[in-house]
């Protein structure tokens, strides 16, 4: 198993209540996928971008703990690829390190 970080950036022209719900889509699609969130997603809510994206301002911000096997994150990423109110999204793999100093190990374990 293996300790990731998945930033999303959904589009700034949604409803607060369907971004919201997003966090449970993408909850779901990784647990589908033989991966499980560790803690609750952070929120960040509506931000302004630092540059404009697909020519949008703004963005809803979340970001989730993810423990996977390898290469179960992949359908998740081109879901989110596909989906046209994800205007970005990154997933990164987590040092070791950085896994046990966010309490991720004795998930991933």
């Amino acid at each position: 198993m293996r300790a990731y970080e998945l930033a999303v950036i959904l589009d700034g022209d949604l409803e607060d209540h369907i971004a919201q719900a997003w966090q449970k889509t993408i909850t779901q699609a990784i647990k589908s996928n033989g991966g499980s969130v560790v803690g609750s997603p952070e929120w960040w809510g509506k931000r302004r971008l630092a540059y404009p994206i697909k020519k949008r301002n703004e963005g809803y911000y979340m970001f989730f703990n993810v423990v996977a096997s390898g290469g179960a994150m992949d359908e998740v990423e081109r879901t989110l690829r596909l989906a046209d109110q994800v205007i970005r999204h990154k997933l990164l793999r987590l040092p070791d390190s950085e896994a046990e100093r966010r309490g991720m190990v004795a998930a991933a374990g």
